[in-house]
């Protein structure tokens, strides 16, 4: 797939937030963009650190940001690029978002090179819920399927 002159532009754009975030030490070194016709609608940059939130991911957050700007909870008109290849959170992010396209900088090993390792999800995910090492433990199964069964039937629900 080839990349014009505009889709370096916003990437650069990305990759500027991830210095901008790194250098005010908001967070790690990550940063995001969001697109829409041509336009950037949102950006963030890493904010983990200064929020206290462990989802304060770049991608996140500009995704949090375009949704609120645009009044919808789904970008599927819209590009994202992003300085690295998405964390799993924030792949599952990006999924439920429904952009038509994502353009990356770095990769997941360039990232475990500086200490963002992510495999360790991405084993946690294939160990099936009886062997991570985070106890999931059921409880109260029957009751919450009530709320399951009443969204089932409820007429006036958002669908997404």
């Amino acid at each position: 797939m080839s990349t014009t002159n505009n889709d370096k532009q916003f990437m650069q754009a990305a990759i500027d937030m991830a210095s901008k975030g790194m250098n005010s030490n908001a967070g790690g070194p990550f940063g995001a963009v969001v697109v829409k016709n041509g336009e950037i609608v949102a950006a963030g940059h890493n904010e983990v650190t200064s929020t206290n939130d462990p989802t304060a991911h770049a991608e996140v957050v500009a995704i949090r940001k375009a949704c609120e700007k645009l009044g919808t909870f789904q970008l599927d008109d819209c590009e994202i690029y992003t300085s690295c290849e998405p964390c799993p959170m924030c792949l599952g992010a990006i999924y439920w978002a429904r952009p038509s396209k994502v353009y990356y900088a770095c990769n997941q090993q360039d990232a475990a090179d500086i200490d963002f390792d992510d495999q360790f999800i991405y084993d946690e995910i294939g160990n099936g819920i009886e062997n991570r090492s985070i106890k999931f433990i059921p409880l109260m199964r029957n009751e919450a399927l009530q709320v399951f069964k009443d969204w089932s039937e409820k007429i006036d629900k958002t669908e997404y």
